[in-house]
């Protein structure tokens, strides 16, 4: 809908790279487009294994475009306990980096954004607030892990609360700095698009560095 309002305004902002509103919403439909191809929809989890990109957000926004939920995965994580990960979710495939290919399971299928099949416009997907949007595993220090299901209907009353409270818009700029195994960066990624405002990622290790972030801030 945003992107439908602003398409030329500034959605992303990454390195010194940027996409549009409509530019971000159409690389998002062509993800969507090439999982529901393969039979990923509502209720599907597509394990997402990346970096702070322009491509993760790209991702992100693909897979609920899809109607699925995203599973983060930290690409610094144990090559076992990524594969741990994408076996408990029953995921079909992976979206990821090409550096980071060697990390996943021998076998399980993995796409880079720059590979995805090409696949037909399909019909417009109605999200229900009882829809999964992500999943997020706790860490397992109690014993194993365990995969938290968050739906559509939550993140909404979150993203609209902060909304009301902090309003924001087209003249304002969002940082998202937090890994993405976190919670807390579900609000960074999603909050500034849907209230036409700039969503500025920072560079991957970034949060570590307290002189880069003052100076990207």
């Amino acid at each position: 809908q945003q992107a439908a309002l602003t398409p030329n305004a500034t959605a992303l902002v990454f390195e010194g790279q940027r996409l549009s509103y409509a530019e971000l919403d159409l690389r998002a439909q062509a993800v969507a487009r090439a999982l529901r191809a393969q039979g990923i929809g509502r209720e599907s989890i597509v394990p997402v294994c990346m970096e702070r990109s322009l491509e993760l957000v790209i991702a992100l926004l693909g897979v609920v475009h899809a109607g699925a939920a995203w599973l983060p995965l930290d690409p610094e994580l144990p090559a076992a306990r990524l594969a741990f990960l994408i076996e408990d979710a029953d995921a079909s495939l992976t979206l990821t980096q090409a550096q980071w290919l060697p990390r996943l399971p021998a076998g399980h299928p993995a796409w880079t954004l720059d590979t995805l099949p090409q696949a037909a416009p399909g019909e417009p997907l109605d999200v229900a607030a009882s829809d999964l949007a992500y999943v997020l595993y706790t860490s397992g220090s109690t014993g194993q892990p365990k995969g938290v299901m968050n739906e559509h209907g939550a993140l909404m009353n979150r993203l609209y609360w902060m909304q009301e409270a902090f309003p924001i818009g087209a003249d304002d700029r969002v940082l998202q700095k937090t890994p993405y195994s976190f919670d807390v960066s579900v609000w960074e990624f999603f909050w500034p698009l849907i209230t036409g405002a700039t969503l500025v990622v920072a560079r991957p290790d970034g949060h570590r560095d307290p002189a880069y972030l003052a100076q990207l801030i």
